[in-house]
């Protein structure tokens, strides 16, 4: 049996696979594909019980072209190199089809946060801070909460990197509680974006189709609001999962009670509003949109096939492999991709780093119109060039050749290629 592509591997064969729509050269290929820097520490942390842990982070840093590196920081016992290394080149393509003037990095810490006390999680987030050193800055490399990280430990990690600089630097982080510099649309800024192109692909791919049935995988923030966002606008919410399991409700699921069961600390699939269902039954299930928000490689070449839904709209990183996505392809189910679905995050982390750089405060619902104005203005880009592709390119792949575009041709004026 062919062992399954890593997650990097599928990051590259989704690039080579726009590279030869393009007909990119191969050497070209070679300078655009590869992080410029790969950046593994290892730390001592003293822990409430006396005993010291020594714990491994990484910050990959793929492409600063288009401005200083960008890209969340998570938390999670799953973190390797090959992880970060994909989701630091998913950040560039992802800048680059936002259009703001940035470039691709994440990190982490190899660790499950649920084991450690607040008190341990500060000190493990100050010794990586202080670990990164001079990789991390406000015009060099901007992290951000990803995965099981928040505004807190943001905040924590500002805090070491300002006692290092002697001074106030704001910009060198974003995702930070509004008191040292944040922005309050930031938290549910992601679902927001997905929300405006969900709605833009569901009249497109959807057309006549009032009260589209959704059905959400992974009720953590992104998923929450999305659902929340989705269920006032008519649309039918009717299941809804996060790690543990989910719900199914033919019906309908009434979306704020079931936000209010979860924001409780309870499990989705405990919700007394329809049958239990596992995160596998889930994806399974027939409905108009399926919205994937949870974590990378949920549809695969194993169920790709039993995978009804008639829209696919990408909120997590990843959620479809290579493999999945041209089984998907055959099919003629379109997929919203994450570089797209999900960039409303970043592009507000840009609209945070922004004002603290130039110290102007401002509206929060001029911010709102802004991101929806860039929003719209990405999904009809790349709706346009999948229809000029005449069914030769998927939304992906539409995506992937605008955002490699604006790339190589930062890379060509700087005179790198």
């Amino acid at each position: 049996m062919a062992s399954k592509p890593s997650l990097y591997e599928n990051v590259t064969q989704q690039f080579n696979r726009a590279a030869d729509l393009m007909q990119l050269d191969p050497d070209v290929r070679k300078i655009l594909a590869r992080p410029m820097n790969e950046i593994t520490v290892t730390f001592p942390v003293k822990l409430d019980n006396g005993h010291i842990e020594v714990f491994t982070g990484y910050r990959v840093q793929h492409s600063n072209v288009l401005g200083p590196f960008k890209g969340g920081l998570r938390y999670h016992p799953l973190v390797n190199i090959d992880e970060v290394r994909a989701l630091a080149t998913w950040m560039t393509w992802k800048t680059a089809i936002a259009d703001i003037p940035m470039g691709g990095a994440k990190g982490g810490i190899q660790l499950d946060p649920r084991k450690y006390s607040m008190a341990e999680l500060e000190h493990i987030t100050r010794r990586f801070t202080f670990a990164l050193g001079n990789n991390i800055g406000p015009d060099y490399d901007i992290p951000a909460p990803d995965v099981n990280t928040n505004a807190q430990i943001m905040a924590w990690m500002l805090d070491e990197f300002e006692k290092k600089v002697g001074h106030h630097e704001p910009g060198m982080i974003t995702g930070k509680p509004l008191e040292l510099g944040g922005i309050a649309l930031r938290g549910d800024a992601t679902a927001q974006g997905g929300y405006l192109v969900t709605k833009e692909a569901a009249a497109k791919f959807l057309p006549g189709v009032k009260g589209a049935s959704v059905i959400i995988q992974g009720f953590g923030n992104a998923g929450l609001f999305m659902a929340e966002k989705l269920f006032h606008d008519g649309f039918k919410v009717i299941a809804a999962s996060d790690s543990k399991g989910g719900i199914y409700n033919e019906a309908g699921l009434p979306v704020d009670e079931l936000s209010a069961w979860k924001n409780g600390g309870k499990a989705v699939g405990d919700f007394a509003g329809g049958k239990k269902i596992t995160n596998a039954e889930l994806l399974e299930l027939p409905t108009d949109i399926l919205v994937l928000a949870a974590l990378e490689n949920q549809i695969t070449a194993a169920n790709a096939a039993r995978v009804p839904a008639k829209l696919i709209v990408e909120l997590a990183n990843g959620p479809v492999d290579f493999a999945a996505d041209k089984i998907l392809a055959e099919k003629k189910i379109p997929i919203v991709p994450d570089i797209l679905a999900n960039s409303g995050g970043v592009i507000v982390s840009y609209f945070e780093w922004a004002q603290n750089r130039t110290g102007q405060i401002l509206d929060e619902e001029y911010l709102r119109q802004l991101l929806e104005k860039k929003m719209a203005a990405n999904w009809l880009r790349v709706y346009e060039k999948y229809q000029e592709k005449k069914g030769a390119a998927t939304l992906r792949q539409a995506a992937y050749i605008l955002a490699v575009k604006r790339v190589l041709s930062a890379e060509k004026l700087r005179g790198r290629i």
